[in-house]
């Protein structure tokens, strides 16, 4: 058993990591912003005591020393698993809303570890696919996507749009945490795991579909007849299950040899056309919503993708990733629950 620290405990990726290492025996105290959102996870998961399930709250994870309380702990943690980022519906100020409190956060909470948790062995990090494709290439068939890539932009590149902001505040969030290692020399060793789109069934926490993660949201359009008029193009190729990350944040917080290394956390490829054919084929009820199976949108460009290497996550981890039809199906089924 393992005592450990999960920030942004109500997120989507996060319910699933919680969900992995109760499985799993370890004690976690998993940081919120609200004593709301704390109490609904404690409904959810209601069996569990207080030492095997407890609560920390930080309000703003930007704010300098946000996490110095966090990471107290009796018995003391032993590892931290960090997929908290900054949450704005609306942003004005790409900087500030996006860019300063994921960088901020990442290299708060390793600040906080290094002075209050020296107890603590292994930090893992939710990176992103953004922080190593090349923004500026397009789809690059002649190229291979690897752990070694990374995304080029620049900060003034950054401040251009929303879209780049994001793409950079996950890029500098990761670099952030691997220059604090190189330069701090802490107790603790890092890893970080890069996944693309997260598809995958919700859980019971979600209250509204609203609240909805970006990448649910584009197989609960289809479902809900957004797209009815035409298959939009596919953005991203690469698709990783929420179940299969999950673990994968346990096993890079277990596997002593994880320590030091960047996961390329990608299951495959998928279309949005390929996509919508096993929604059609699974679920007839909403073929009335769907594009017709004759619209040929979504899918393949003509000069292909870039290539994936996802080895090391498969040699290191050990993962064997989810089939993406039963990732839709089982996400559908799950959208049911809660309104679809």
């Amino acid at each position: 058993m393992t005592r450990v620290l999960l920030t942004g405990g109500s997120g989507f990726i996060a319910t699933h990591v919680l969900n992995v290492l109760l499985k799993q025996g370890h004690s976690v105290v998993t940081t919120v912003r609200s004593q709301d959102k704390a109490d609904k996870i404690r409904k959810a998961h209601s069996s569990f005591g207080k030492d095997k399930l407890d609560f920390s709250i930080v309000e703003d994870i930007a704010v300098e020393g946000a996490f110095d309380n966090a990471v107290k702990s009796d018995p003391p943690f032993e590892a931290v698993i960090h997929t908290a980022g900054p949450f704005h519906f609306n942003v004005t100020d790409v900087q500030k809303q996006l860019l300063d409190p994921a960088i901020l956060g990442t290299a708060g909470i390793l600040k906080s570890i290094k002075k209050s948790a020296p107890t603590v062995k292994r930090v893992v990090i939710t990176s992103s696919f953004a922080a190593i494709m090349n923004p500026f290439k397009g789809n690059w068939p002649e190229h291979t996507y690897s752990e070694v890539d990374w995304n080029p932009m620049t900060h003034e590149q950054a401040l251009m749009n929303a879209a780049f902001a994001y793409t950079g505040s996950k890029l500098f969030a990761e670099r952030a945490a691997w220059d604090f290692v190189e330069k701090e020399k802490p107790n603790f060793t890092l890893a970080t795991l890069a996944p693309p789109f997260v598809f995958g069934p919700v859980t019971h926490n979600l209250t509204s579909l609203n609240a909805l993660n970006t990448s649910n949201q584009l197989i609960n359009g289809f479902v809900q007849g957004s797209y009815k008029d035409g298959i939009p193009p596919t953005i991203t190729f690469l698709w990783t299950d929420v179940r299969d990350l999950a673990l994968g944040h346990v096993l890079a917080m277990e596997k002593p040899e994880a320590g030091g290394k960047r996961f390329f956390f990608a299951a495959g490829y998928f279309t949005n056309k390929v996509m919508v054919d096993i929604i059609r084929k699974n679920f007839p009820e909403y073929n009335d919503r769907l594009p017709g199976p004759q619209d040929q949108g979504g899918d393949y460009p003509a000069e292909g993708v870039y290539k994936l290497d996802n080895s090391q996550t498969k040699q290191v981890l050990g993962i064997e990733f989810t089939p993406f039809e039963k990732t839709i199906v089982d996400t559908v089924n799950s959208l049911k629950t809660v309104g679809v």
